[in-house]
This record gives structure tokens, C-alpha cells and sequence, in this order.
């Protein structure tokens, strides 16, 4: 019982970033239509940018994040404008070989500016762990959780409070019609592209102080990502969430109880079962959001 309680705990660490990718990916797929393959490089920029802030600027690690998170955002709505706005008419095929394209140019941008070599990103907490009767945890884990918990609520309110957040879900629900309405769509669009950009940032300036930082980093959480999508329910936010702490929980159970080499097999084995068994994801259409 006391190393599931431990697992769990780790699961719950690991499903909240994994929710914040899941959640700017379907925003982005739900109000744009795009499939965004630069989501795990975005994931890798924001992991790049927290340690050059701390290790070359001297930044504060607290003050780092959130600048590497609008770091995320700025590029995110400079990519938007600059490639998938003019493509805006444009067919599915070709808006995806340009987001392809974009991907392979991030990587290698990243690889020419930091080097093919592992980072690992210096925190400020201790490496001793909390112990919380017969569950252990070290700081810089429980900090990454109880930030990916009020982003997420953060997120929520927004959304649902905001007149942007309005705009969005109006958008994602129906464009031709929130552009009947007065929504500027094109801004609209703008602004979920920067936002699913700055999510998947976020949770790579949470996660590049825990793992190690390098130029393929992106590769495997971008296909987590979409997995995370196609678990929850193409489309469903609720379900990206859910889904992303059904994936962390997977991966870390298996991963304690199976094997820690095949821990990333058992949470796409995950994604077969549910496909297979109920094709619309774990969130029904009628729970969507859009």
C-alpha cells in the first residue's frame, strides 16, 4: 500500500504536466483545425530557455519560469502569423508539411545553439525528500505539481470567466458563426496558438529541472501529447486533462510495478485499449467544450 500511495503521488506530478500539453494541443487543434507537430519542440524550447535564463543570464530559477513560459507565447503568436496565417485557406496537407517543416527547424535550431549534450537545468530546492508519513517527495516534484494545479485552474477560469476565453470557445465551437457574431477569428487564432504554445513551454521550464534538457526532448512528449488528445476524446478539453493524469498515472505504476525500460510502451498500450473499446476517447461529445 505504501509504495502505491508513493506511485500515485508521482503519477499525479507527471499527469499535471502532461495534462498543460494535452490541453494547448487540443485548444490549438479545436479552435485552428491545425495539427501542431512544433508542440514538443515548443515543450523543449521553454525547458532551453529556463537554463539559459539561469545558467547564462543568472536569472532567478522562480522568475525564469514565467519568463520562459512567455518566451513561449511570444514565438508561438510569431509562428502564427508568419506561417500558418498566410495558410489560412490553404489544404490540411500543406498547413501540415509547413508545421513539419517548423519542427525539424526548431530541433536543429536548438541543437546549433545549445549542442547535441544533455543539460541539466540547477533549482534552488533541497535533495532531500519531504516525508509525508509513508509517502516521500522531493521538493522540486511537489513545486511541479502545485504549479501545474493552479495553471490548470488558471486555465479553467480563464476560460470560462474571460471575454478572450469566450472568444475562444465560441471560436472552437463554431467559427463562421462567432465571425458573424463580431469574434475576430483571425486574432482569435492568434492568440490559441500563442497560448497552446506557452502551455507546452510551461510544462518543459517545469519538467527540464527534473529530467535532463536536450535537443530530442521534444520528439517523444510531442507523440505523448497527441496521444493525450486521442485518449481524452479528440477535441474535449476535459478529456485532455483526464487524459493526461491517466497517462502520468499509467507510466509511473508500470513503470514501478513492471518495468522502468518500457514504461513509455504501457502508456500508448493505454491509448489501443481505450481506442479499441471506446473509439470517442474517455469523455464523451456531449461533456465537451467544443
Amino acid at each position: 500500500m505504501d509504495q502505491a500511495l508513493q506511485h500515485l503521488v508521482n503519477g499525479t506530478v507527471l499527469g499535471g504536466t502532461y495534462a498543460l500539453l494535452g490541453i494547448g494541443l487540443t485548444l490549438v487543434f479545436g479552435v485552428m483545425r491545425v495539427v501542431n507537430f512544433t508542440h514538443g519542440e515548443f515543450y523543449a524550447f521553454g525547458a532551453y530557455i529556463t537554463y539559459g535564463l539561469i545558467v547564462l543570464g543568472g536569472v532567478n530559477y522562480f522568475l525564469a519560469l514565467p519568463l520562459a513560459t512567455l518566451a513561449g507565447v511570444a514565438l508561438g503568436a510569431l509562428l502564427e502569423v508568419a506561417l500558418l496565417r498566410p495558410m489560412r485557406k490553404a489544404d490540411i496537407d500543406s498547413v501540415m508539411l509547413v508545421m513539419i517543416g517548423a519542427m525539424l527547424a526548431m530541433q536543429n535550431l536548438e541543437m546549433f545553439a545549445w549542442g547535441g549534450v544533455a543539460k541539466l537545468t540547477p533549482n534552488p530546492f533541497d535533495g532531500s525528500p519531504l516525508v509525508f508519513g509513508p509517502v516521500s517527495v522531493l521538493p522540486l516534484r511537489l513545486f511541479v505539481l502545485v504549479v501545474s494545479v493552479l495553471m490548470l485552474l488558471g486555465f479553467w477560469l480563464a476560460l470560462e470567466r474571460s471575454r478572450a476565453g469566450m472568444a475562444m470557445r465560441a471560436t472552437f465551437q463554431d467559427p463562421e458563426t462567432a465571425a458573424l457574431m463580431g469574434v475576430r477569428v483571425g486574432w482569435v487564432n492568434t492568440a490559441t496558438f500563442a497560448l497552446g504554445s506557452g502551455l507546452a513551454a510551461a510544462s518543459g521550464a517545469l519538467l527540464g529541472p527534473v529530467f535532463m534538457t536536450s535537443p530530442t526532448m521534444g520528439d517523444l512528449v510531442g507523440l505523448k501529447a497527441f496521444a493525450i488528445v486521442i485518449l481524452g476524446g479528440l477535441g474535449s478539453l476535459p478529456g485532455a486533462t483526464l487524459g493526461g493524469f491517466a497517462l502520468g498515472f499509467v507510466e509511473e505504476f508500470a513503470g514501478g510495478y513492471l518495468s522502468t525500460e518500457y514504461r513509455d510502451t504501457f502508456g500508448f498500450l493505454l491509448i489501443i485499449a481505450v481506442l479499441v473499446l471506446r473509439p470517442q476517447g474517455l469523455v464523451p461529445a456531449r461533456e465537451r467544450i467544443g
